[in-house]
């Protein structure tokens, strides 16, 4: 992942890491900070529930662990949802319980950063998954790299048996982060590990909006696009104590689904162009009846090409429309796409357009005279045809379009 300066590498906050070191060590529960409390956090821990009630004590109590090592006035911030008795248990253990007024992963968490008043910010789910007295390595090799974010991974590290299954570890979690990597320059290995340690400033620059499993490829999506510095470290991956909760093809889905539609790119523009060249160079080569090792293309050919052509040209006009209208976090970076939106004006994109389905009419009008002169007999239909009808249906195509994206920019 790209690195920022070296000013923002060296993130500072008004309360160092090693201020407290010096004094007298003192337990964790003197250094749990309630919601009422005079004592600003330092560092806030934050965990979604929803019925965990068999791993919360032991989560908390690593934290708290973690709180002792680190000496640093912290919070624990329970996002909760749940009907048994996890927000009862939490609150005996000193940690502060907010109940989000909608439902949702992304939303819990979103919900309880809001309330976060910690310079850093360590995040991770409350089923005894992840072991939060590893809090103190991610935070010390937060302040080390000068990263923006420090995750755990889990594919770099050790998955205890019986932690993930076979399909999650070896295809989804791979191939999902392979996605991410490619769209988004993301640059880590266990792009959906929920064990992160990360700077508020870090949290101010990423506009997290989702509310389902999804914020896990958000985050990164975000700190991706944003050029944040991401380090990661290799952590153990426990089993799970409690029911599962995620739904691996609904849940899976909907993280490509996000990948997708939030990098137009990759899904309209670069497909779009691909197969409008190939479906011109199709048509150049059936249209010059040049042979490919020995084999010539015909009109059925120059059909295809031109249907190729047609196809790419609107899968690539998609991607200037979604860049302009949904704010993607990853916008196109094709030299094509990017002067269309930054440059291109309804006049110069319809005076184009006309152009283009005017090259195509002239052809065309020329065939409707020589039919009207043949007595309304026949027409053989040539490839020359075939180019003008393509001609003119691009050219309406930019046209209308030209006419669409200057309504919807304004």
């Amino acid at each position: 992942m790209s690195s920022k300066s070296q000013s923002n590498q060296s993130s500072s906050t008004d309360r160092p890491l090693e201020a407290d070191r010096g004094l007298e060590r003192r337990s964790a529960d003197d250094l749990l900070v309630d919601r009422g409390s005079d004592v600003e956090p330092t560092l806030s821990v934050v965990m979604p529930t929803l019925n965990e009630e068999e791993g919360i004590e032991t989560c908390i109590n690593w934290i708290k662990s973690a709180v002792e090592e680190l000496q640093l006035p912290t919070e624990i911030i329970i996002s909760d949802s749940s009907t048994d008795r996890t927000p009862e248990i939490a609150r005996e253990l000193g940690a502060i319980v907010v109940e989000p007024d909608q439902p949702g992963y992304g939303y819990a968490y979103r919900y309880a950063f809001e309330r976060a008043r910690g310079d850093y910010i360590a995040m991770g789910d409350a089923d005894t998954t992840y072991d939060f007295k590893d809090i103190p390595r991610l935070l010390s090799h937060l302040e080390e790299t000068g990263a923006d974010m420090v995750m755990g991974s889990r594919l770099e590290g050790e998955i205890r048996p019986g932690a993930m299954p076979t399909l999650h570890q070896y295809v989804g979690n791979p191939l999902l982060t392979k996605f991410l990597n490619a769209f988004y320059r993301a640059g880590v290995s266990d792009a959906h590990s929920g064990f992160r340690v990360f700077r508020r400033q870090a949290l101010d620059e990423m506009e997290l909006e989702t509310t389902g499993m999804e914020f896990a490829s958000e985050m990164i999506m975000e700190a991706g696009a944003k050029d944040l510095v991401i380090e990661e470290t290799p952590i153990i991956y426990h089993e799970r104590e409690g029911e599962e909760t995620l739904e691996s093809f609904r849940d899976g889905w909907r993280h490509v689904r996000f990948m997708l539609v939030n990098a137009p790119g990759f899904l309209f523009s670069v497909p779009g162009m691909l197969m409008s060249l190939l479906g011109m160079a199709v048509m150049g080569v059936a249209y010059s009846e040049a042979s490919i090792n020995g084999v010539s293309l015909g009109l059925h050919s120059m059909i295809a090409g031109s249907l190729l052509t047609i196809v790419g040209y609107q899968v690539a006009s998609l991607g200037v429309f979604a860049a302009v209208t949904s704010d993607p976090i990853q916008k196109p970076e094709d030299p094509i796409t990017e002067r269309v939106i930054g440059s291109l004006s309804l006049e110069h994109g319809a005076t184009a357009g006309l152009l283009v389905f005017a090259a195509g009419g002239l052809y065309a009008a020329g065939l409707v005279y020589q039919w009207i002169s043949s007595g309304f007999g026949s027409l053989e239909f040539t490839m020359g045809a075939l180019i003008a009808f393509t001609a003119i249906v691009i050219g309406l195509q930019t046209v209308f379009s030209s006419f669409f994206l200057s309504s919807v920019e304004r």
